[in-house]
């Protein structure tokens, strides 16, 4: 427990499940994808890859370079990155890239002419989003413009990609209308001259629920840590549990109203339990007024407005103690709050809770579990640091 009250629990064994039960899905093709700290969730690329992922993902190389020099030698692909990226670092560090567009190539392809190597790329189609990815009426051109740096020895078009709109909906037509252009993106690289041994479309929605084809790799991000954007299967287990311990306790009269603007005022005469944890370390403050803890194996609701810092708990006829432990959420075995749940009471959704959760290091530790034994990460540097 961190001396400022708080902890958030990484459960190293469900993320361990759930990145097995996508090898299993997809016969071990995998590309893990670990942008945004892993979800919040840390140093986790170890545990993916021993439980079968075959590869990396993240969204920029910031991230892709601090795996590499936390010691993950797997495959690994940056796919977010301006023109002016330091790509020569890619590259040196084997780093695969996607290419949205020809300024992107250009500048990889000169990298490496700098480096005297070749570039691994995955040219990257937009597929009905009109966000990231190379639009349709540039597509044939870059396709061309990729086999013109083949030729001189510059890069190597090693895969296809493209991110699917709808895929939380099995039944939206637009599946079907981007997987078409998808498979007509690949074709015109074929026709082209390129012959990339990867194409990944699918995420986790697609993958769970074969909104598309996997084709030859699936990229798993928010699956591993046990969310289902598609919701259609029970099988992944939440990886995270956000405790705080109380720092003081007192008895209210009917009447007293709680925090900033008064929000709620108390009916009735009732205990009141402070927690040291507010939207400072990512609670989301539009689930004020709506959110639960789990206290002494019961639920109870917080109180007032979610601050930067602190939230109330009512306790009832519960009388606290100073340190006692309380749960905001955690898988719900015991019947605490969920991720899932805090995401409605904040109408948003669960990638959000779980990557903004700990942004101030001095106020949450993030602990690991494995084969039941926790070994406590004592500061935010200490666990952010991927290791292989």
């Amino acid at each position: 427990m961190h001396p400022t009250g708080s902890e958030l629990i990484v459960h190293d064994a469900a993320i361990r499940e759930n990145t097995a039960t996508f090898a299993a899905l997809t016969g071990g093709r995998v590309m893990a994808v670990l942008k945004a700290d892993a979800f919040g969730h840390g140093a986790i690329a170890r545990s993916v890859l021993e439980a079968g992922a075959c590869s990396i993902g993240v969204a920029a190389l910031p991230e892709a370079l601090a795996l590499r020099e936390g010691g993950v030698d797997a495959p690994l692909l940056s796919w977010l990155n301006t023109p002016d990226a330091d790509f020569e670092a890619a590259i040196h560090a084997r780093i695969e890239l996607a290419v949205p567009s020809a300024e992107h190539l250009h500048a990889i392809g000169a990298a490496a002419a700098r480096l005297g190597t070749r570039a691994s790329v995955h040219l990257h189609a937009d597929v009905g989003m009109a966000r990231d990815g190379c639009p349709p009426r540039e597509w044939s051109a870059l396709c061309t413009l990729a086999r013109e740096y083949e030729a001189i020895g510059a890069i190597r078009v090693t895969g296809i990609m493209g991110h699917l709109s709808c895929a939380d909906d099995p039944e939206h037509p637009q599946n079907i209308r981007e997987r078409l252009v998808f498979e007509n993106a690949a074709r015109t690289a074929g026709r082209r001259g390129l012959s990339p041994r990867a194409l990944h479309l699918a995420a986790t929605a697609a993958t769970l629920t074969g909104a598309v084809p996997r084709f030859d790799v699936s990229r798993i991000g928010a699956g591993l840590f046990g969310i289902d954007p598609s919701r259609s299967t029970t099988a992944l287990r939440p990886a995270l549990t956000l405790r705080s311990r109380v720092v003081s306790v007192r008895e209210v009269g009917a009447g007293t109203g709680v925090g900033y603007g008064l929000d709620f005022v108390s009916e009735r005469r009732t205990h009141l339990a402070l927690l040291p944890v507010g939207y400072g370390d990512g609670l989301p403050r539009e689930a004020s007024g709506k959110a639960e803890v789990l206290v002494r194996g019961r639920r109870r609701p917080l109180v007032g407005r979610i601050s930067m810092d602190m939230v109330v708990v009512d306790t009832g006829d519960d009388v606290l103690e100073p340190n006692e432990a309380v749960t905001l959420f955690g898988p719900g075995d015991t019947g605490e709050p969920t991720v899932a749940e805090w995401a409605e009471w904040s109408h948003t959704i669960e990638h959000e809770i779980v990557t903004r959760l700990g942004s101030r290091a001095s106020r949450i530790s993030r602990t690991l579990d494995t084969a039941n034994a926790v070994s406590d990460a004592r500061t935010r540097d200490t666990v952010n640091t991927p290791q292989l």
